[in-house]
């Protein structure tokens, strides 16, 4: 990979630190071409302290190291995409990204339902929300629930009409993400086991 470190007169490039795994963006550094090259050799992210006027690679007094995963260039090669495995929180604040966001796997509509759903559960108006109305009967009721849609999903799978199949499918899911948020999780400690088996 060519870089073009010319383009600003301090020599430094943009270095967008992103999380190879969440692809939460994390951070925004500068680095020069030591840093660049202490960054490959090191396989420890470096950048060039505009501040301190040295390399610095992060975590070097926190511990909080980013441990590099891939390098990418833009299509002008003057700023990079580094894709890390970050060592604790990364802000110096103590947040898990500088822009104080959490640092976890988001699914797109899943999780936004999933966010409705604790929202429905925390407002508890049963009488308006069938899912503050679940809350509200209890782990039994809602455990039931998943069961009952668990069984009308497999009766659908042995017959031959997809889109009955699919939506109970639907109604399934549904059922499960207000199971795990009753009993106090989420899809990201589903998706940690499962990565855990490999």
């Amino acid at each position: 990979m060519k870089l073009d470190f010319t383009k600003n007169k301090d020599g430094l490039i943009p270095a967008i630190i992103q999380d190879a795994t969440t692809k939460i963006v994390l951070m925004l550094g500068y680095m020069n071409e030591e840093a660049y090259q202490q960054t490959i050799s090191s396989q420890k992210v470096t950048f060039f302290s505009r501040t301190k006027n040295r390399l610095w690679t992060k975590g070097e007094e926190s511990g909080n190291f980013l441990n590099l995963v891939s390098i990418e260039a833009d299509c002008d090669n003057d700023t990079l995409l580094i894709q890390v495995n970050p060592i604790g929180p990364v802000c110096h604040t103590g947040a898990e990204t500088c822009w104080q966001q959490p640092n976890k796997t988001k699914f797109g509509f899943l999780s936004e339902l999933e966010n409705t759903i604790q929202l429905r559960k925390e407002n508890g108006e049963t009488e308006k929300s069938y899912v503050a109305s679940l809350f509200a009967k209890g782990i039994n009721k809602i455990a039931q629930k998943v069961g009952e849609e668990a069984i009308e999903m497999v009766i659908e799978a042995k017959d031959s009409n997809d889109d009955l199949f699919l939506n109970e499918s639907a109604d399934l899911l549904f059922h499960y993400l207000i199971l795990l948020k009753a009993k106090g999780f989420e899809l990201n400690d589903i998706v940690k086991i499962l990565k855990e088996r490999g």
